[in-house]
């Protein structure tokens, strides 16, 4: 899946130095409709500022620190590789040289790649300012400015289960079972909730998707790659104007074609990956036929209150699952898909429908798929139960109709004994 990224800007200065320039203009594309501040809604402080409180709680490491922790970038080591540049596997030891060595991913810049230092910037600064279980942490960077050409590296917690679209569509992985897939999309809603809303500056992702949804040891989703960050739009202010930048695919249409960016373009590529859950299927896929190669215009034919829906579901998962709680997903992803932005839900009233879903497909309370309504959680009578319940008036005439022959059956059988028994006294 292809980025599509609108920037313009220059690198390093020749110079060396152990600290990124901290800039607002580093990261942010002209902005017309928050003026020249990039403080968001009624905070007085923006990224910048709150990554300068912050910034000590990341480690600066030296180039050689780095090249030894991957083996002088050994390819064998390589675990990713991205528009930024490439990931490495490696181990670095703590900052007093006692103790264990860590595993951690770090990645390198690559000078020759779609994203730059503006994008690495911006990486640093929201991940040096954001704290959550369901964000990567960044542990700490580099940047140096040499004869030789800029160096910038991040260092990052190791995820070893690497991406969820890595189990979503990698089919020599073991499918991801229903449970686990629900997790996953709880934690990932989490995260996104926590940035539009659990911050003292609102923060935009502007780049969700399954590749960016990382897995920890027990699955635990963590958002990743915050290049395209951006804060969201100050009070007295609907949305941010900036240069269309994403993935195709996965970015909301009207941002696409306005440029304006909101949270609610977020609630949209959520919305594309909850049926990428559901389906086992790519936002796109072109080796597909052509009416099945978009994922959203390929769901519209099976509607969630239809019989047909239960055929978009992920064959590898085998039936194990919950229809009930599929259909209730499917409704939410219509809604986070909706065309308006504005009725799109926000991601705090997303994670609370999904702990609903959640809680009521580990209650075991779920009714069967024929007689439940997957919003109203309102069990609804089938036809046939309720012709079980009140019997209707053919079934009574047929039963009276089977009480009289059994009544003549009896009354025959009593004549033909009393034949039998005078037989026998003669």
């Amino acid at each position: 899946m292809k980025c599509f990224h609108y920037f313009k800007g220059k690198h390093g200065t020749g110079k060396q130095r152990s600290a990124p320039e901290l800039k607002s203009k580093d990261y942010s594309e002209t902005d017309t409709s928050t003026r020249s501040t990039t403080c968001s809604l009624t905070s007085p402080r923006g990224i910048p500022e709150l990554y300068e409180e912050k910034a000590h709680n990341l480690r600066v490491f030296s180039f050689a620190e780095l090249r030894n922790a991957t083996s002088d970038f050994n390819r064998l080591l390589k675990i990713g590789e991205g528009g930024f540049g490439s990931v490495y596997k490696g181990s670095i030891h703590p900052v007093d040289g006692k103790g264990e060595a860590i595993v951690v991913a770090i990645k390198k810049l690559n000078r020759d790649g779609l994203q730059g230092h503006k994008q690495w910037v911006a990486e640093v600064q929201f991940l040096g300012v954001v704290e959550h279980p369901n964000l990567v942490k960044l542990i700490g960077y580099c940047a140096v400015d040499g004869k030789r050409g800029i160096q910038r590296l991040l260092v990052y917690e190791f995820m070893p289960n690497k991406s969820l679209e890595d189990h979503l569509f990698n089919r020599s992985r073991p499918a991801l079972p229903w449970k686990t897939r629900l997790d996953i999309l709880l934690g990932a809603a989490q995260g996104l909730a926590y940035l539009h809303e659990g911050l003292e500056v609102q923060v935009i992702y502007r780049d969700f998707k399954s590749s960016n949804v990382l897995l920890d040891e027990n699955f635990k989703p963590k958002l990743s790659d915050f290049g395209l960050a951006r804060e969201g739009p100050m009070a007295g202010y609907t949305h941010v104007s900036t240069a269309v930048v994403g993935t195709h695919g996965y970015a909301a249409p009207d941002y696409i074609e306005t440029g304006h960016l909101t949270t609610k373009s977020d609630v949209w590529s959520f919305g594309v990956v909850l049926y990428e859950i559901l389906t086992g299927r790519r936002s796109l896929e072109r080796n597909r036929p052509k009416f099945e190669q978009n994922l959203l215009e390929w769901v519209r034919q099976f509607p969630t209150d239809s019989k047909k829906f239960n055929s978009i579901m992920d064959p590898r998962l085998e039936n194990q699952l919950s229809f009930g709680a599929a259909r209730r997903i499917a409704k939410l992803a219509d809604n986070c898909l909706l065309k308006s932005a504005k009725d799109r839900p926000k991601m705090s009233q997303v994670v609370e429908t999904l702990k609903q879903i959640i809680e009521g497909s580990d209650g075991g309370s779920e009714p069967n798929e024929n007689g439940f309504d997957p919003f109203n959680n309102d069990p609804v009578k089938s036809p046939n139960k309720q012709k079980e319940m009140v019997p209707s008036e053919s079934w009574k005439r047929r039963m009276a109709h089977l009480e009289k022959l059994g009544e003549n059956v009896e009354g025959a059988s009593r004549r033909k004994m009393m034949m039998i028994r005078g037989a026998r006294v003669l």
